[in-house]
């Protein structure tokens, strides 16, 4: 049976033959069809090359057991390696707008643009088509092996396929309206420049707050408080704190029982709650739940 780490690796590596393969075509098409849409196109691709390769790199790191300079494993690497591609997406938008403006300014100043061939028109459909598929492909496994590094790399899958629907739109409508509107290539180029931006701004915050020990959703504590709730002999849960660890979670709770109890029992509580928390949210959950006596006596 493949392990999660060989099946995210095997996954990666699908979706990089594809952006090498789209690469090549779409800086050919760039070049022989003389689109600026294109050329920004092909650069997004090349960044989810490069994007491809941290994934695999840091997906074998991340998936190394605990030790004794990680007392919590190693699953903050993917929390890293998706950072980094958001920082590669963003700066990739980033030199896509700068190019389209390069253009518009040129077109401003009453030069004509060369109007984009056909070649680079089939390439941008083309790429809508592979990206696309990749994008579904890496999700549907990302999510079913809980890999928030595997989701983000098939979010950039999408955001290429997005970006070539803009130059589809700017391609195509330079070589249909004429020369006269050879400016909607590069202002396509623009258009999906800033959508590119806004994809990457959400990945970059997801993973700095996991960065930054970001609690989890409200929502998934309270989640966590009705669990532990569900017991009728454990009270008042209080002190909750939740974190990310790469793909799994870290719960640490406080919780109050009957001062009097035997301590077995009252250690069997603790490790029911732990373990069904686990069977919520996964086997590798990290819970730590700290019993606090209540006095008999005093009812507090």
């Amino acid at each position: 049976m493949m392990t999660r780490e060989k099946e995210i690796f095997k996954v990666t590596l699908v979706g990089s033959v594809g952006n090498a393969a789209l690469i090549a075509f779409k800086f050919t098409a760039g070049l022989l069809g003389h689109s600026a849409a294109m050329m920004a196109d092909a650069v997004h691709s090349l960044s989810d090359l490069l994007t491809d390769i941290v994934v695999m790199v840091f997906v074998r790191i991340s998936a190394k057991p605990q030790d004794a300079s990680h007392d919590y494993g190693h699953g903050k690497f993917e929390t890293i390696a998706s950072f980094l591609i958001g920082l590669a997406l963003i700066a990739a938008a980033l030199g896509i707008i700068y190019l389209g403006i390069q253009k518009l300014v040129l077109w401003w100043n009453g030069e004509q643009l060369v109007s984009p061939g056909w070649i680079a028109l089939w390439a941008a459909l083309l790429s809508i088509v592979v990206k696309e598929l990749l994008y579904q492909y890496t999700a549907r496994r990302g999510h079913a092996l809980n890999s928030q590094v595997m989701v983000a790399n098939a979010w950039h899958h999408r955001s290429d396929a997005l970006s070539s629907v803009g130059a589809v739109i700017g391609i195509g409508g330079a070589i249909i309206l004429g020369h006269r509107w050879t400016v909607l290539d590069p202002l396509a180029s623009i258009v999906v420049g800033l959508m590119l931006v806004r994809v990457a701004w959400k990945l970059l915050n997801k993973s700095m707050g996991e960065l930054t020990e970001g609690s989890l959703p409200p929502e998934t504590e309270q989640e966590i408080t009705d669990i532990i709730r569900s017991f009728p002999d454990v009270q008042q849960p209080h002190n909750l704190r939740t974190r990310h660890i790469g793909d799994h979670i870290a719960i640490e709770a406080h919780v109050r029982m009957d001062g009097d109890l035997p301590l077995h029992l009252v250690h069997d509580r603790a490790s029911a709650i732990e373990q069904l928390l686990k069977d919520r949210f996964g086997a590798a959950t990290h819970v730590i739940i700290h019993m606090e006596p209540i006095k008999s006596d005093s009812g507090n």
